[in-house]
């Protein structure tokens, strides 16, 4: 598993992205002075937002399947956390643009190539997602306890 978006994977088997680009802002407004530069005055985080990009070859690894599997992720308007394959959770993250990309057709119209692109930007608070995913952990390992106990 190279990330997984909620419960999509992304992975050989679905789509594996080859670029991962993060864009995170910091807010520091201006208010104008007269004689002077401008104030400025840090107001906390801005926009996180992430792209993954890449391409797959549906005869080789991938599944047309996974974009449309994405579409209906963002149909439905929720937000999903977004956790790397290494265990680093990013936050809750919503899809807000997907691109797709057809070329090189086989006779039955069935593309040999796929280029995708997929926007992802983060809605969480950035502290609840933590406090939410320590303590499922905690929950989840204190039930492993119990249940090894019982036997």
């Amino acid at each position: 598993m190279m990330m997984s978006l909620g419960q999509f994977v992304f992975s050989l088997p679905t789509i594996a992205y080859q670029q991962f680009q993060r864009q995170t802002e910091w807010k520091h407004p201006s208010t104008s002075r007269v004689g002077e530069r401008d104030a400025h005055q840090y107001t906390g985080k801005g926009v996180d937002s992430i792209t993954l990009s890449g391409w797959f070859a549906p005869s080789l690894s991938g599944k047309p399947a996974s974009i449309d599997d994405l579409h209906a992720m963002a149909d439905r308007g929720e937000s999903y956390v977004l956790v790397e394959g290494t265990g680093k959770i990013y936050g809750q993250y919503a899809i807000t643009n997907i691109d797709d990309s057809r070329s090189m057709f086989f006779q039955d119209g069935l593309a040999r190539k796929i280029d995708f692109t997929i926007k992802l930007k983060r809605v969480d608070r950035g502290d609840q997602i933590a406090q939410q995913t320590d303590n499922s952990y905690e929950i989840e390992f204190l039930d492993y306890l119990d249940d090894d106990i019982a036997e």
